[in-house]
């Protein structure tokens, strides 16, 4: 497999003992300068209390209604003794992950295209369904805001947080870089994460008593932890095979 055996031996420069006589000079240069700072790390943790303190909204609110009807059902919520602004907050969360799992699984398929596939691993059908999948849970969360009346186009706090966090795996993916079975990897954490917080969103709208949509969530739960699954099981498989894989090398032969 073209470039899926990546942990064959070959030219790696980021340790030091690839340069022994170099990384001692660079050892003995650094015993003998003297620090840049007299204090430790309180200086920054000061600085970076001081912007905390000057962050204003932090990473923002939850935008107000954007109907008479939505205004109607936040006042209600509020004089049941429930905050639906939070509800609503993390159904944009969700809503974000879900728009940018489709991103991943498109993603996915174009190394498909390029690499191939391996013994147990991913198929063209299988990425796809679960692409549709993610758009389907898409739709659910943004008939779900509108219901709500909100504006499922707004960023909410919770979204522009996952956002950030999650930024890694659609980087990992679109890397000209990484092969199928690396962006196979960074599709496990968005599993696990999506998941986990299908979770954490049906247990708050079953406690603010929305126990339709929570029906709905469960569904949409279901599917994920068949993806879960599915990621797990391409992932391992891809492990198992890279590991039987003749080793190949610039500077080894290849095994017999």
């Amino acid at each position: 497999m073209s470039k899926d055996t990546i942990a064959d031996v070959g030219m790696n420069r980021t340790g030091i003992k690839t340069s022994p006589v170099d990384s001692k000079d660079i050892i003995a240069e650094a015993e003998r300068a003297q620090p840049s700072s007299l204090g430790d790390a309180q200086a920054i943790a000061d600085v970076r209390k001081q912007y905390m303190r000057e962050s204003g909204d932090g990473l923002g609110r939850v935008p107000p209604p954007s109907s008479l009807k939505g205004m109607a059902k936040t006042a209600v919520d509020m004089l049941k003794g429930g905050k639906p602004t939070v509800f609503i907050d993390k159904l944009g969360e969700r809503l974000a992950f879900e728009r940018s799992g489709v991103r991943l699984y498109e993603g996915a398929l174009s190394k498909l295209d390029v690499f191939g596939s391996w013994e147990g691993g991913p198929s063209r059908e299988l990425l796809t369904k679960i692409m549709d999948d993610e758009l389907g849970h898409f739709a659910l969360l943004v008939e779900a805001m509108e219901k709500m009346g909100a504006d499922p186009t707004a960023v909410t706090p919770s979204a522009n947080l996952t956002s950030v966090i999650s930024m890694g795996v659609p980087a990992a993916i679109s890397d000209a870089r990484t092969n199928l079975r690396q962006a196979v990897q960074a599709l496990l954490v968005a599993e696990l994460t999506d998941n986990a917080s299908w979770e954490l969103l049906i247990e708050l709208a079953r406690g603010l008593g929305h126990d339709s949509l929570a029906d709905r969530f469960q569904l949409a739960l279901d599917a994920e932890a068949e993806h879960l699954a599915l990621v797990k099981g391409w992932l391992a498989a891809g492990l198992a095979t890279e590991a039987r894989a003749p080793m190949e090398s610039a500077g080894l032969p290849a095994q017999p």
